[in-house]
């Protein structure tokens, strides 16, 4: 297996957090993998086989060769088909607003074609990317496509991207009452403009942000046991910490930890 992340360029590192790069052979037994909410959307583009994605139903759908993934605010499962090829643009949890074609909240959880975004541009950059020779080509080409529908640089509230970045800092801990206060918000407006801008409640960000620093400390073992890590995560209490657990990752620390989260950790933004 072979991961890879790349920087952006400097135009665009306000609103991209990385380029990475994925690549695997055929397995003969193919594995579902849990994709865990991370707050960041994504711009995928399948240059090897498709990905399955399996939905609350039980049923499965193939997901498109080129796409933006929405907002997730439960566990993604997907399996490969094949060998796999994908080049992928991981924004920060508002920089998609400036390119998006539709507005954010109703992306959630979804798979969106490019071309169902971007319409005739989607669907030339998609074969641009797809007859790409190389990574290096593949993030010049999608640079200049984003660069090309960047015409507003102030979409995104200043305001907002300090408040994400508080959140960030205090690893989601930090109370929403007490959010509001320092951003001097009213509580009903600060949610309103996360839901422009991010796709989440400042409540949702929290939460994700607070697992996503959990589940880095169960990555690097950083931890001697569950009550330490809901102890360090300021859980009410463990049995808090593995609610909020299963409702992002769909099973309890406990099951998660292994394999599982070790690929999973590829997807969710160890960048």
């Amino acid at each position: 297996m072979n991961y890879q992340t790349f920087e952006p360029g400097t135009h665009l590192g306000t609103f991209i957090k990385c380029y990475w790069v994925l690549e695997d052979a055929k397995s003969n037994d193919p594995q579902r993998q849990t994709i865990v909410p991370d707050a960041c959307m994504e711009m995928i583009f399948h240059y090897g086989d498709l990905y399955r994605q399996y939905l609350d139903t039980g049923n499965s759908i193939v997901q498109p060769r080129c796409f933006v993934m929405g907002q997730l605010t439960r566990p993604l499962e997907i399996e490969p088909t094949g060998e796999t090829g994908i080049f992928s643009v991981r924004f920060q949890p508002e920089g998609f607003l400036p390119f998006a074609g539709m507005p954010i909240r109703e992306m959630e959880n979804k798979a969106i074609a490019l071309k169902n975004l971007f319409g005739k541009d989607g669907a030339d950059i998609e074969q641009k990317i797809l007859n790409s020779g190389s990574t290096a080509e593949r993030i010049n080409q999608v640079e200049g496509f984003l660069l090309s529908r960047l015409t507003d640089t102030k979409a995104v509230d200043r305001i907002i991207s300090s408040t994400i970045e508080t959140i960030f800092t205090a690893n989601g801990q930090l109370p929403i009452e007490e959010l509001s206060r320092q951003v001097n918000m009213s509580r009903r407006q600060m949610e309103r403009k996360f839901s422009l801008a991010v796709g989440l409640s400042p409540k949702q960000l929290s939460k994700t942000v607070r697992l996503q620093a959990m589940l880095k400390m169960l990555l690097n073992k950083e931890h001697t046991s569950l009550t330490a890590l809901a102890y360090e995560g300021e859980y009410y209490d463990q049995a808090h910490f593995i609610k909020d657990f299963k409702e992002f990752t769909g099973l309890t620390p406990k099951e998660f930890y292994g394999d599982r989260l070790e690929m999973s950790a590829l997807f969710y933004g160890q960048s």
